[in-house]
């Protein structure tokens, strides 16, 4: 006996045949960064679709970074494939924050995840280019700083380290999380009595971190990096489960 039609998937919309053809075509290597796209009537009548479908799936494709659209006529007009590491990742990260779908908790564990990668990456590389993360200590150290402009360099530092690993993912995954982390670290940092203190200790560590990373010492920048973020979260009682220990810098 056939199945009822209660029991069927429901049918993909219009414009999601055309991001599924698209895709396949991406895998197949049908299309590379720098493809045109064919142009929207010919994907209309080939997939069986509106046109209106076929602009409303490129529109999806722009905001993921996917695609860059241009008008008139020339090699910049059309939809270009582009594939833009830090586009459709970083925004829907951002907006899954923003939404509240993240437990505080499960972004901490994240950012330990990713950022411990991130040093032993770097300790690893030999001779890793570190230059821009200490312009950015360097502007951190300025004793007119305040608490606010600390903490907005304290998360260029971050992911600078990250853009200097030179993983792209982890960097698109990393400015993604950037609104989260940088709203709970000021909620921490407002709890906190002597700020000058801390700042030095924060400092102190970022420095130690960049140290043992230039030293070509992955397990001493892993174990400094997650003591760091953990020891941060547990004294401005932010997160319910943190690492207890802390690796002295």
């Amino acid at each position: 006996m056939p199945p009822s039609d209660d029991s069927l998937p429901p049918a993909p919309r219009a414009w999601q045949v055309v991001l599924e053809h698209i895709e396949r075509d991406l895998l197949d290597d049908t299309l590379a960064p720098g493809d045109h796209l064919p142009p929207e009537r010919d994907l209309a009548a080939r997939l069986g679709v509106g046109r209106s479908s076929v602009r409303e799936a490129l529109r999806v494709l722009e905001v993921m970074g996917l695609i860059r659209t241009g008008t008139g006529s020339g090699p910049s007009s059309g939809a270009v494939i582009i594939a833009t590491p830090h586009g459709g990742m970083s925004a829907l990260l951002r907006l899954q924050v923003a939404a509240h779908g993240f437990p505080l908790d499960d972004v901490v564990r994240a950012r330990v995840a990713l950022e411990s990668a991130v040093v032993e990456d770097l300790a690893s590389q030999g001779a890793p280019d570190t230059a821009a993360v200490r312009r950015i200590l360097d502007a951190m150290d300025a004793a007119d700083r305040t608490r606010e402009e600390f903490l907005t360099l304290d998360a260029q530092f971050h992911l600078g380290l990250a853009e200097a690993s030179g993983n792209l993912v982890i960097t698109a995954t990393m400015a993604g999380l950037r609104n989260a982390i940088e709203s709970y670290v000021q909620i921490g940092a407002a709890r906190v009595t002597d700020w000058p203190a801390m700042a030095a200790r924060l400092q102190h560590e970022h420095r130690a971190i960049v140290e043992a990373v230039e030293a070509g010492d992955p397990g001493r920048a892993r174990d400094l990096v997650r003591a760091h973020i953990t020891g941060y979260y547990a004294e401005a009682r932010l997160a319910r489960e943190t690492t207890s220990e802390r690796t002295t810098p």
